[in-house]
């Protein structure tokens, strides 16, 4: 997503920040550590900047001059699907009316550098909207100091890093996969496909989010209810001394034995970037399914495990999805692999900011889900979204402003077929195991 000249002041100010890299969440990590004056640069050399940066556009005409939004993503290493949908939004309207921003790869151990970027933003006085995907650790306290100075400002987070209670107060909406509804989805769609082992492969940082925490006892009493059994593994953390290289080479090396121990039929789900393309790799060479990514796409982890090339190719997800399931059914994974036809990263920092744009000219709500809706099928056509607020599983109580989204499986095949997870109603019950 794209943006408007910002001011000097906000120039000077981005200049003298101290970046560096890593990541986690959701996330791809590296051990890397650079640290360096940031220069403010144009959005075309965004791809070979992966520390963090805000870019400024000397473009000045546009159809929404009168307003400005910003988007505040990962970098192209760490969260290239993510930064794809910004840029995307971006050429729909204009470098003059949207900015982009991105926070440190190394973002934990950075958060004062994160707050920085994203309350920077907030210096143009005619910015109206701040999204941030992924939102990781700092943009709550970013948050809250943009609506103390700029109140004016909707600040709207992606995939929430920190707890719901902490950034539900000072978010006017805040929207992330729907880890409750997938993770009964997620193995309801296994058990179809005949597995009788469901294998989920994480490390104690992201077991420590709530998501992730709830989602694994989901998806341990979806196994209790289809007669599956379910394991856990843990993989090291991309983000530690290891880095992403010993983290993927520990999954090639150990994949193999899983699912020696666990057989053919166990599907396996992992919820860190670096590790799905070196698990789609091995399930594919020894056996086993993947159901799908933890941020789905078909981007994701399939290009680099079957050796495509998809630099410089258009956001044509269909298109892509089309190559990456031929190389899926020619390597043997027919009715084994799935995915969402369309990028979830790509589509939330898309449908995000196309959102906000609506609720700005007064088109749309900020706490519709009709109306979010609307906005990502803007980006992701053809497909279904279902979803629904957030409900506490301590107090039972639905939040307004929190919204729980997914698409439709897509089970790669000659032909493939969509699974119609968009049309199963997800048992009561689940919506508050923990």
């Amino acid at each position: 997503m794209k943006k408007k000249l910002l001011s000097t002041m906000l120039a000077v100010m981005m200049m003298g920040m101290v970046i560096g890299c890593g990541s986690g969440g959701s996330d791809v990590g590296t051990t890397d550590s650079n640290s360096g004056v940031e220069q403010v640069e144009s959005a075309t050399d965004d791809q070979a900047d992966s520390n963090g940066s805000l870019e400024i556009s000397t473009d000045t005409e546009g159809e929404d001059s009168s307003f400005h939004i910003g988007i505040v993503t990962g970098s192209y290493s760490q969260s290239e699907d993510d930064r794809r949908g910004a840029e995307a939004f971006q050429e729909k309207y204009g470098e003059d009316v949207v900015t982009l921003a991105i926070y440190p790869d190394n973002f934990i151990e950075e958060q004062d550098t994160t707050i920085q970027i994203i309350v920077g933003l907030a210096e143009d006085p005619d910015m109206r909207a701040i999204i941030v995907n992924q939102a990781v650790d700092g943009t709550t306290e970013a948050f809250r100091q943009i609506h103390e100075m700029r109140p004016d400002i909707l600040c709207i987070a992606g995939e929430a890093y920190e707890d719901f209670s902490d950034i539900g107060e000072v978010a006017d909406l805040v929207v992330n996969y729907d880890f409750i509804s997938r993770g009964y989805l997620i193995v309801h769609t296994a058990h179809e496909l005949g597995c009788d082992t469901f294998v989920h492969v994480s490390f104690p940082r992201h077991m420590s989010y709530e998501s992730v925490s709830r989602q694994v006892a989901i998806m341990r009493a979806a196994c209790d209810e289809f007669g599956m059994t379910f394991a856990m593994e843990e993989a090291p953390d991309p983000t530690t001394e290891v880095g992403v290289p010993g983290a993927q080479e520990f999954i090639l090396e150990q994949a193999p034995s899983w699912v020696s121990k666990y057989g053919q039929a166990s599907a396996y789900f992992c919820t860190n970037d670096a590790h799905t393309e070196p698990l789609i790799k091995s399930l594919l060479e020894n056996g086993g399914y993947f159901i799908e990514a933890d941020l789905p796409s078909p981007l994701m982890g399939y290009p680099g495990a079957l050796d495509l090339d998809f630099t410089g190719e258009s956001n044509d997800f269909e298109k892509i999805l089309k190559t990456v399931e031929d190389a899926v059914v020619n390597a043997g994974g027919a009715g084994r692999f799935g995915t969402w036809v369309y990028s979830y990263g790509y589509t939330v920092s898309a449908g995000l900011a196309e959102h906000a744009r609506n609720v700005i000219l007064g088109e749309s709500s900020i706490d519709s889900i009709d109306d979010l809706s609307k906005a990502y099928k803007v980006f992701s056509p053809n497909v279904d979204w279902n979803g629904s607020n957030y409900i506490d599983a301590d107090s039972a109580v639905k939040s307004d402003n929190i919204f729980l989204i997914y698409q439709d499986t897509y089970i790669f095949g000659n032909p493939g077929s969509y699974m119609g997870t968009t049309k199963i109603e997800v048992p009561e019950e689940y919506f508050t195991v923990k």
